[in-house]
């Protein structure tokens, strides 16, 4: 599909931020674990969150689905699957399924070509110290992967922590499900703390308690029961990052509605870089303004809201001056590689900027030229979180924008452009 857009001004209204996708995944995954019968309220109906749902699904795990989800959960007593359970384009679900399908019997994961490319190595090692008998049937720590469990003995593990919090996350939330107590030693720095503390948030939330000793270990007893629960997720400020940059970048007034104030989300740290560049920004209870204004370049670090980068990469193209985004040589396993997306689809708006290692150098001007620009990389990979920020980009620039492959964002977002319609934006 094929998006058309062009530069608007002035824009005064209201939106609400859908779900958090972060929060969906466990709380569909942590549910089908828990002891009784969880309602999930305000979910994030997504591909990627339909395809944790499934994967649960695939478990044994009784699921009714509506307005709301209802989970009859396992008690810890997960079904061996049929059949090899497909992830799709979702990392947080092959991530995040992992390590329960650990608890029994033999079970294959696989996901699409772009998902088939990302590293899964740390994590299949960190499963084996568990007990756990995986491998990689291409040999090489990528899916599709083979795993017989159902004998985790627990004890000590080691992971790196520079690759993925997923990985961590997924041993989190599989750890209170073994034998013995887990102790959990981060090997390298930690990147993306704040999803660390989104799970174990929920966690906690459904009843596991989690020693935390600065990241570096984390230490979880055995023998605790996730207790099912109600619970309602909150809205994602990586969705909602869209609209209050986009606010920012064309002297527009937007609130965004349904955002915490009190939050775990580490992509609230987009409030802090907007107004660092000049616009203004409120925050009440409940809700984000933010309204434009001269955007000037900065100095962001993205090491914890690597999601964040698209974004942030867009702000800085119509901001004046140097933005140098750093500390987030991560984000080029997501979806694609998005430091070198973003350096090559960006700057078909006619800014120059250079790729780093670990980010970007840009060079704004305060001016975009329209473009036609790409949401698939040069591998065929499709990004959702490119083809949004380009849609963004697109908004702030001269002439017309065409983003291509634009469909992609229904991998998180399946609203966002009837959202921007909703603002009076004329999307064709």
């Amino acid at each position: 599909m094929e998006v058309r857009v062009e530069k608007v001004e002035g824009i005064r209204g209201n939106v609400i931020a859908p779900p958090s996708k972060s929060y969906t995944h466990r709380a569909f995954i942590i549910a089908s674990l828990a002891e009784g019968c969880s309602v999930i309220k305000n979910y994030l109906r997504a591909q990627d969150t339909l395809s944790t749902l499934k994967a649960c699904g695939a478990f044994g795990v009784r699921i009714e689905e509506n307005d709301k989800v209802t989970i009859h959960g396992s008690g810890e007593k997960l079904q061996t699957p049929k059949r090899v359970i497909d992830c799709e384009n979702s990392g947080t679900t092959i991530r995040l399924i992992s390590g329960i399908a650990a608890l029994d019997g033999e079970v294959t994961l696989t996901g699409d070509a772009s998902i088939q490319r990302r590293p899964m190595q740390p994590l299949l090692d960190a499963l084996k110290q568990l007990g756990v008998e995986v491998y990689s049937t291409k040999g090489n720590g990528t899916l599709p992967i083979v795993m017989k469990g159902g004998n985790l003995k627990g004890g000590k593990v080691k992971i790196r922590g520079d690759i993925s919090s997923q990985f961590i996350s997924s041993l989190l939330i599989l750890s209170p499900c073994v034998k013995d107590d887990v102790r959990i030693t981060v090997t390298t720095p930690m990147k993306s703390k704040p999803y660390i503390d989104l799970t174990l948030d929920i966690m906690e939330k459904f009843g596991v308690k989690v020693e935390n000793k600065n990241y570096r270990e984390f230490f979880i007893k055995a023998r605790q029961k996730y207790i099912a629960r109600e619970y309602e997720i909150e809205g994602d400020y990586s969705s909602a990052s869209y609209f209050l940059a986009l606010a920012a970048m064309t002297h527009s007034e937007i609130t965004v509605k349904n955002l915490f104030k009190e939050t775990k989300q580490g992509d609230r740290k987009l409030l802090d870089i907007l107004k660092k560049m000049g616009a203004e920004v409120t925050v009440r209870d409940r809700e984000v303004t933010v309204k434009g204004a001269k955007l000037q370049g900065i100095r962001a670090n993205l090491g914890d809201a690597p999601d964040l980068l698209p974004t942030v990469a867009a702000l800085a193209c119509k901001a004046r001056g140097k933005t140098v985004i750093k500390n987030v040589e991560h984000a080029r396993f997501k979806e694609s590689d998005r430091i070198a997306a973003c350096s090559s689809e960006l700057s078909k708006f006619g800014v120059d900027m250079e790729e780093k290692k670990d980010g970007l150098a840009i060079y704004g001007t305060g001016r975009l030229t329209g473009a036609r620009v790409n949401s698939v990389d040069k591998l065929g990979r499709a990004d959702h979180r490119m083809a949004m920020a380009l849609a963004v980009a697109g908004l702030a620039a001269e002439g017309e924008t065409s983003i291509e492959n634009a469909e992609c964002v229904e991998i998180s977002f399946p609203d966002f452009f009837n959202i921007l319609r909703s603002l009076g934006i004329k999307v064709r």
